[in-house]
């Protein structure tokens, strides 16, 4: 139970990084998996969790020492300064709309492809404006509400994957896992071809730090909050992937829809829909999480003058109502633009200007922070910060050169604001405020 009336204690901040992480790639994850390098992507996954979680650690240090709203953006403000935290912070808040808008459309058009009456681009608007304005509606109504919400959804789109799993376990053919590769050929680049796709199925525990005001004992919760979303989420992806090659073996590669596909092929159209309804709710479910962090990114960063005060007004709720609605408008004339193949390359390139300073910050407050209390520090000293920052950098090395011009593009575009905060502080207008 939580032990503060409508704030988040340690399973439903659990549920919530959860929500943030399993969305729509874990329903088409395995076939593009298994495409590029056959039943070998089991070892690329595992070894993509492991990646995520040295990063995911990093989070789980710094969190620990503040208890303000801000995530990624604190932990670059105290760490590098003020400059680069301006960066990060605003630069996650515009990541989070482009997200939200291709979440929107995302689920609205997997509406319209199981019910053809639903589909076009007159209903696609229609339903992602829907989906962002009742969200919208619900996180200005309060964090209590919030939280149900969350808990409930997050709850029923786990459902349908566990039954896949305790159901699939029994179908699995052995020989669907040989030969490792592709045609018994390793093709060279398809490890990291693969292990980039597959990141980007673990990101978004990054999240959860963003709202810390909102939780109960967030110095205590969020580390290990953040330690066991990574742990339930691994476990989670290897088994569905698991299940799907041993239900479809080479025709895994072939088919759209592989969760939908392998539980169709074990117990028929029953498991089709079943899973259809898994899909929708965790595409909703991805929907509800964007809708609540936007904001708090915003009204973070609104707090300490680096965007205009207005962002930070809040309802007798403690909700940051202004906040919530720029980010309604903005993510929904995004989604009314449909040009989502240049705003997501933005997106994945400029996850890791959260990642890059957090897996920073923890060397440099080892240093600066070294007489403070802290509720959970990394084992083997400096090693797994380490491994982090070089796994964020291959990465970023594996991506497109266009996509990193857009990520590069968007740091740059955003420097007159921080102009103008700067004016704004050798004035004394900013107010100081207590990140710990």
């Amino acid at each position: 139970m939580d032990s503060q009336k409508g704030k988040f204690g340690f399973w439903s901040i659990v549920l919530l990084g959860i929500n943030a992480i399993v969305g729509t790639g874990i329903f088409l994850l395995p076939n593009k998996a298994y495409s590029i390098i056959g039943s070998a992507s089991l070892g690329v996954l595992l070894f993509d969790a492991l990646l995520a979680g040295c990063i995911a650690l990093c989070f789980a240090e710094v969190a620990g020492f503040f208890s303000r709203n801000g995530g990624p953006y604190l932990y670059a403000k105290h760490a590098l300064g003020d400059f680069w935290g301006f960066e990060v912070g605003v630069l996650k808040w515009i990541v989070i709309m482009i997200a939200w808008a291709a979440m929107s459309v995302g689920f609205a058009t997997a509406l319209g492809a199981a019910f053809p009456a639903l589909g076009g681009d007159t209903n696609k608007d229609i339903i992602a404006t829907i989906i962002i304005v009742l969200l919208t509606v619900l996180n200005i109504l309060g964090v209590n509400v919030s939280k149900i919400l969350n808990n409930l959804i997050t709850v029923s789109k786990l459902v349908p994957l566990f039954v896949f799993i305790a159901v699939g376990l029994f179908f699995l053919n052995g020989s669907n896992f040989t030969p490792l590769f592709p045609n018994d050929t390793y093709v060279e680049g398809s490890f990291a071809q693969a292990a980039v796709l597959l990141f980007f199925a673990y990101t978004g525990f990054e999240a959860i730090a963003v709202s810390a005001e909102d939780m109960d004992n967030p110095k205590r919760n969020l580390p290990r909050a953040i330690i066991t979303v990574m742990i339930i989420v691994s476990v989670l992806y290897m088994a569905v992937l698991a299940v799907s090659i041993g239900v479809l073996g080479p025709e895994l590669a072939n088919t759209k829809a592989p969760v939908q596909d392998a539980f169709n092929a074990i117990i028929g159209p029953v498991g089709l829909y079943f899973v259809l309804a898994g899909t929708l709710l965790s595409m909703g479910g991805i929907n509800f999480a964007q809708a609540y962090f936007a904001p708090r990114v915003a009204t973070a960063l609104a707090e300490d003058g680096m965007l205009p005060a207005a962002l930070a007004k809040r309802n007798k709720n403690n909700i940051p109502y202004v906040a919530a609605i720029i980010t309604a408008l903005g993510s929904l004339a995004l989604a009314w633009s449909g040009s989502f193949t240049t705003l997501a390359a933005i997106s994945a390139v400029s996850r890791f200007t959260q990642y890059l300073p957090t897996c920073i910050a923890v060397i440099i407050f080892r240093r600066k922070w070294a007489h403070k209390e802290r509720s959970y520090t990394i084992p083997g000293g400096y090693t797994i910060p380490i491994i982090a920052i070089a796994t964020s950098l291959w990465i970023l090395a594996q991506a497109q050169i266009h996509q990193l011009l857009w990520g590069l593009g968007g740091c740059i575009v955003i420097i007159p604001l921080y102009f103008l905060y700067l004016r704004k502080k050798r004035a004394g207008l900013i107010k100081e405020h207590d990140d710990f």
